[in-house]
């Protein structure tokens, strides 16, 4: 993918984040990036082209994360903790604002509800395997179940939400359940 097709990404990301996915229009996209809607067309012929890379850029900054946790063999159940709470594949504060919007986009855009789907996928099966070598008897329940804890702290706890402040406290009280759950594996 060429460098300005990812900077008109970026900026769709940005967007999402900063505005709200419904902010995001084909010609909002091409206003941010000095361009006019032509020009943008000449990158990504129709929304459902720019849909498209916008998924795979934010599938492949993932995938990378996935894959650099998994250096050295399998992660832990508190390496995949660590990930989820750390937000590795992308600024942090942009995540905070970015994934509650997919989350909502996903009810409107098949594309973005594909694109949860596979990184969520993707990575309960890691989670799923390290609670296994874990000895949990039912990893994929418990997978999901603390897979909704960690990434629903977000909503509460994410930058410029009410409890910001409390970030640090509850991410520890959530590291506190996991080691004492599963050990801590240094």
């Amino acid at each position: 993918m060429s460098e300005r097709k990812e900077q008109i990404l970026q900026t769709a990301i940005e967007i999402i984040a900063d505005e709200g996915y419904s902010s995001l229009t084909m010609r909002a996209l091409a206003r941010a990036n000095g361009l006019k809607l032509g020009a943008l067309q000449y990158h990504f012929k129709t929304w459902e082209d720019m849909m498209r890379a916008l998924v795979a850029q934010i599938a492949g900054h993932y995938r990378k994360s996935f894959d650099a946790i998994q250096v050295g063999g399998a992660p832990t159940v508190r390496d995949c903790a660590l990930f989820l709470l750390s937000e590795p594949a992308t600024d942090a504060k942009l995540s905070d604002r970015l994934w509650p919007q997919l989350w909502a986009m996903q009810q409107v855009e098949p594309l973005v509800a594909d694109l949860l789907d596979d990184v969520y996928s993707e990575f309960l099966t890691t989670f799923e395997k390290a609670l296994a070598l874990e000895g949990s008897e039912a990893p994929r329940a418990e997978a999901l179940a603390l897979l909704a804890m960690l990434e629903t702290g977000s909503l509460f706890t994410g930058n410029g939400r009410r409890w910001e402040s409390d970030r640090a406290d509850v991410n520890a009280v959530v590291m506190k359940f996991i080691d004492a759950r599963y050990g801590e594996k240094l």
